[in-house]
């Protein structure tokens, strides 16, 4: 079992920034397929970026350019730089690790983007 557990979350002006970040348990944490994605109120979760155990990344085209994914292996973490950020990126946030068939969830941590 993996547990997830993300931080970072918060209430930001627009065109301010924030910084997502993820813990995860377990010892093969290199191995995962690591992830975030986002649901807003009304819609459905949707991807925003993920990055591989070989550090290749894929952003949605509505972050693209303002969020960068990254991870540390020695620490078991993947962040989320969120920069000029808009008010339709308000959402919960939640962190996703995928190992094989398997995939684990974090709680989530909301990002308000409002002046």
């Amino acid at each position: 079992q993996v547990q997830l557990v993300e931080s970072g979350g918060g209430l930001v002006q627009p065109g301010g920034s924030l910084r997502l970040s993820c813990v995860a348990s377990g010892s093969i944490f290199g191995r995962y397929l690591m992830g975030w994605y986002r649901q807003a109120p009304g819609k459905e979760r949707e991807l925003v970026a993920t990055i591989t155990m070989r550090l290749s990344t894929n952003y949605a085209d509505s972050v693209q350019g303002r969020f960068t994914i990254s991870r540390d292996n020695t620490k078991n973490t993947v962040h989320l730089q969120m920069n000029s950020l808009k008010p339709e990126d308000t959402a919960v946030y939640y962190c996703n690790a995928i190992y094989g068939t398997i995939n684990y969830w974090g709680q989530g941590t909301q990002v308000t983007v409002s002046s």
